[in-house]
């Protein structure tokens, strides 16, 4: 009599330590290190705290938009408006400021048009199954043609002290962190509990890896896409309030040329341009890379057209890399 013997199964290989080290987040967060290294070694005056919480205001806006960027992008959508509804924003609270309007009257007027403005995105994506990113380029000239034609070659800078105040003060007098760094750090926090802790957020990754799949498994395909899009316009909305109390005036070119970097911080945090995959800290580790090694620069007087051709290195980079290794692997 035969005795069959089954072979024994192959334990399932650990991986190697250095493959944990090599999630994007990590390669982030060392290149942070790296880049607070350098820039300390060319400027002394880099890593005193108060320039460092002072630099934060100048990121921090389109941080906040960045998050609301990220999601869209996980869903396989994307929004070029973003900077011209902060301008249609904008416009619109310097014309209630001229009339004698309040300060609360301007930042709701801002967070209802903004997110008037990302519906109308969705509306048209979802309602017509139009491209989002045939329909965004559309928008973003309309809203920006629409600040154009109202202030022509003129600003507006008549507004409250109690905006100006948002936009420019820190949280408290213990604690100097500029209120719109600690609006994105707090905003941050929901949306990564939102993305990685809730059905909505696994939804988004669904979406993300196959729309078609996602909508004949029950979910919500369209409805989600609307609410992306007027939660990245309310956002807009919010970074409009924060940027005019900043600077304190509206301009025709407020914000001109901010939809590359939204896009750049999702991108380089790890967020797939063609969706399924990325996470909230990997945008919150870009934010702080791209933030910094930018204050860093203009330290040490590198002119602004070199820090712009640096950003667009690291997007391509960004959208570049993950592919190059994807190929890679279906390769082996």
């Amino acid at each position: 009599m035969s005795v069959i013997v089954d072979a024994p199964k192959a334990s399932p290989k650990a991986k190697p330590v250095w493959a944990r080290f090599m999630r994007w987040e990590t390669l982030l967060a060392l290149l942070c290190v790296v880049m607070m290294v350098g820039n300390s070694l060319l400027s002394p005056y880099f890593l005193d705290f108060g320039n460092l919480s002072d630099a934060t205001a100048n990121f921090s806006e389109q941080a906040i938009i960045a998050l609301a960027m990220a999601l869209l992008i996980i869903a396989r959508d994307i929004d070029l408006s973003v900077a011209s509804v902060i301008a249609v924003c904008s416009l619109a609270m310097g014309l209630l400021a001229a009339q004698g309007f309040g300060t609360p009257v301007l930042m709701v007027a801002a967070l209802a048009l903004g997110l008037a403005c990302g519906m109308f995105n969705g509306w048209l994506v979802t309602k017509f199954a139009l491209p989002s990113i045939v329909v965004t380029i559309g928008t973003m000239s309309l809203f920006r043609g629409l600040a154009d034609i109202v202030l022509g070659d003129k600003a507006l800078t008549h507004y409250p002290p109690l905006l100006q105040a948002i936009g420019q003060n820190y949280v408290a007098s213990w604690l100097p962190i500029p209120v719109s760094f600690a609006v994105f750090l707090i905003l941050a926090l929901v949306f990564a509990f939102v993305l990685h802790a809730t059905p909505f957020g696994r939804r988004l990754y669904a979406m993300g890896n196959n729309p078609v799949a996602a909508r004949f498994s029950g979910i919500p395909v369209n409805r989600i896409r609307f609410i992306l899009f007027a939660l990245t316009g309310l956002m807009s909305g919010l970074a409009a309030i924060l940027l005019t109390g900043r600077i304190g005036s509206t301009r025709p070119n407020i914000a001109t040329g901010w939809e590359l970097s939204v896009i750049t911080m999702a991108i380089l945090g790890g967020v797939s341009i063609s969706g399924g995959s990325g996470t909230i800290g990997g945008v919150v580790l870009a934010v702080l890379l791209l933030g910094f090694t930018q204050f860093g620069l203009s330290l040490v007087n590198v002119p602004e057209i070199v820090i712009n051709i640096l950003q667009g290195v690291m997007l391509i980079v960004a959208i570049g890399v993950p592919l190059l290794l994807q190929r890679l692997r279906g390769r082996r």
